[in-house]
């Protein structure tokens, strides 16, 4: 009889992208598992990507906390419960372990695995979890969500990660354009503009366009600045996941902030440049096939010359 596996692991988009490896991992010493993931509702795109996933289930806890006690949040909390229930499952796993995550791991049905008091970020979340494990969170972020699913699950895994994208990397042609993510979610990761334009001047030098991304009305802005009086360069009109994944699986190289959209590139195997400000690339490097340099770190921004370097390596390398 095959293992059903539950994942419970409901944001954020780079965090979701750093969770594909594993489930090739499960998938590779389980192929007939049925392996299903609870996410966030509005991240269902990135679990339907992979070929291993059974069903996704959206949760909606970003909206539903606006209004927890709403008519509305209520009764689509108890259809979210019901259609949690209708499998019994082998393992639940947690691989978020927070307390915003356990709710949802004690409504389903099945063992409960997750992170130990040590290794959680949220240690409380590990009380309710009957078998814990050990994973040390100063590695990698997605070498720990390999190693509790391995833990979880009983098998040693090896190798370099797959992200089970290929249903959008297999022949793709490259087109000559560079993908730029120039916001983020806090000012404090934004980079200054005059090292952009530094940056713009040396891949417009080579002979690539320029198609800048941006998640909301502000960030469109701010974009459409940093590329005033260029030719061939454009804001991207805000797209869903799926249509982001398949600008970046064709785009020459990707430039971009510690962003999940930045992540997402590594993973589709293009040479992708991560800039780091407010965060450090120790926890969650750009991890890929193709060249990628994760640069700058906690308060330490890189400076526009260690940026170009690394996009000539990139262009350099094909």
């Amino acid at each position: 009889m095959s293992k059903k596996i539950l994942i419970v692991r409901t944001s954020s988009l780079g965090d979701l992208v750093h969770m594909l490896p594993a489930m090739s991992d499960i998938a590779t010493h389980y192929p007939d598992a049925q392996i299903d993931w609870v996410v966030e509702e509005s991240f269902t795109e990135i679990p339907q990507w992979h070929p291993a996933i059974h069903e996704v289930i959206p949760v909606a806890h970003r909206r539903w906390r606006k209004n927890w006690w709403s008519a509305t949040s209520r009764a689509e909390r108890a259809a979210f419960k019901q259609r949690l229930r209708q499998t019994r499952y082998d393992i639940v796993l947690d691989m978020q372990a927070l307390l915003k995550t356990v709710w949802i791991t004690r409504l389903a049905y099945g063992q409960k695995h997750g992170l130990d008091w040590k290794s959680a970020r949220e240690p409380l979340a590990s009380l309710f979890f009957q078998k814990k494990h050990r994973v040390e969170f100063w590695q990698p972020a997605i070498t720990r969500q390999r190693l509790l699913a391995s833990l979880a699950l009983d098998y040693s895994y090896q190798g370099e990660p797959d992200y089970g994208l290929q249903a959008i990397t297999t022949a793709v042609e490259i087109e000559p354009v560079a993908l730029i993510m120039p916001s983020a979610s806090r000012d404090d990761k934004l980079w200054p503009e005059a090292s952009w334009h530094k940056v713009f001047d040396y891949l417009q030098n080579q002979g690539l366009g320029l198609r800048l991304l941006a998640g909301s009305p502000a960030e469109a802005q701010r974009a459409q600045q940093l590329i005033v009086g260029r030719h061939n360069a454009e804001v991207l009109p805000r797209m869903g996941l799926t249509d982001v994944a398949h600008a970046l699986a064709k785009a020459t190289v990707m430039v971009g902030l510690d962003s999940g959209l930045t992540h997402l590139s590594a993973a589709l195997e293009r040479p992708t440049i991560g800039i780091y400000k407010a965060s450090t690339p120790v926890r969650t490097p750009l991890v890929s096939r193709a060249y990628t340099a994760s640069l700058g770190d906690r308060g330490q921004e890189p400076s526009a010359e260690l940026v170009l370097s690394a996009v000539q390596q990139a262009l350099s390398r094909g």
